[in-house]
């Protein structure tokens, strides 16, 4: 088998970025018509910028406003759109999910995808990945398709402006990169693109980690003032790039699986993916047998960004032990990722880390007050 990694094309971060929209695709070869597949905040903060630099290429395009859900009944309406206006690239704007439906309709079609980013609270810009879901908000399946984007066009200055609980949600979701890279390494797991990790991919998620680690709570603080500093913009790359590359081109193993568990739980929906993917590395690395200082220090640093340790922060508190049966068999099903360990991962080895993690958690929590 061979080692494979995976890119996008071109990768674009910095302060006001949109101005340079038209300009990066003409510099790519990408021509319009344009379909940009937008979510609301994105369509009013960002339509002044499309319209100014998409004319200055003169690249024509359509907006179809993004449903809310990346399901199969909104790539179905995306694609009536992209043919009416006959479009030639899809240009995604927004958060993960309008991303992920934007791209899931662009390979369908067989157009380049454009991604832009309104948040950097997951890692799904860079990647070839949509995650559908049902219109209940239900994973249904992790959906790989041929080509990464062909740009990724980062503005940080719109980034800054969003909440700060989302940056948070973004650190969560890179911060099990490493975690899931160093199983997939130990396991010899294909990555998800048919291939076995590079050295390149696993240096890219250790960087993501101790960049994390690093800058994480300065970002953070940096987000509560909508101050673009260089830990923020260190966080906004660490989020979207470093997270994006490790993931894909080393692999997704059991946090993103456990994560799916929860979503089947509807008390979990007001939470966001990262959140629910933290509190799953915890529970990954419990599964795992970590040393307690690896432990400790997810801990600590989950405590200084606002990011769940506990069944109880992401709404499960006192959940039955039944739910959290399904919770497991969800995460353990055939085909998630959670089979990329280097041990066999059960339903009832995640019941017991589900717990054990929570227990940790709820102990730290308490320890941090006293």
């Amino acid at each position: 088998m061979f080692n494979v990694f995976s890119s996008p094309s071109r990768y674009t971060q910095g302060m006001n970025a949109s101005r340079i929209l038209g300009r990066e695709m003409a510099g790519l070869g990408v021509r319009g018509p344009a379909l940009i597949v937008a979510g609301r905040s994105a369509l009013a903060r960002l339509s002044d910028a499309w319209k100014k630099s998409l004319g200055e290429v003169r690249c024509d395009y359509s907006i179809h406003n993004f449903g809310g859900e990346c399901s199969l009944a909104e790539i179905e309406r995306i694609r009536g759109a992209a043919k009416a206006c006959a479009a030639r690239v899809l240009i995604g704007a927004g958060g993960g999910k309008a991303l992920d439906a934007a791209r899931a309709t662009a390979a369908e079609l067989e157009l380049p995808f454009v991604s832009c980013p309104t948040l950097a609270s997951t890692d799904a810009p860079c990647s070839a990945v949509s995650i559908i879901y049902s219109e209940s908000g239900v994973v249904v399946e992790a959906r790989i398709l041929p080509n990464n984007p062909i740009l990724v066009l980062v503005d940080t200055e719109v980034i800054v402006q969003a909440p700060p609980r989302l940056l948070a949600s973004g650190m969560g979701d890179a911060l099990a990169t490493w975690f899931e890279a160093r199983a997939c390494a130990e396991s010899g797991a294909t990555n998800l693109r048919g291939g076995k990790t590079t050295r390149s991919a696993l240096a890219l998620a250790e960087l993501c980690h101790r960049t994390l680690l690093e800058d994480g709570a300065d970002a953070l603080k940096a987000a509560r003032t909508q101050n673009v500093t260089p830990a923020f913009d260190r966080v906004v790359e660490a989020n979207t790039l470093l997270s994006g590359l490790g993931f894909e081109s080393s692999g997704l193993a059991a946090a993103h699986s456990i994560h799916n568990g929860f979503t089947v739980a509807p008390e979990t929906r007001a939470f966001y993916h990262g959140e629910k993917v933290a509190f799953g590395a915890l529970v990954q690395l419990v599964l795992e047998k970590r040393t307690t200082s690896e432990i400790e220090e997810v801990m600590t640093f989950c405590t200084q960004v606002g990011l769940p340790v506990s069944l109880a922060e992401i709404g499960l508190g006192g959940t039955p032990r039944d739910m959290l049966e399904k919770i497991a068999l969800r995460a353990a099903q055939p085909g998630e990722s959670i089979h990329n360990e280097p041990f066999e991962a059960s339903a009832a080895k995640v019941v017991d880390a589900i717990l054990a993690a929570d227990a940790l958690g709820k102990a730290w929590l308490e320890g941090s007050q006293n």
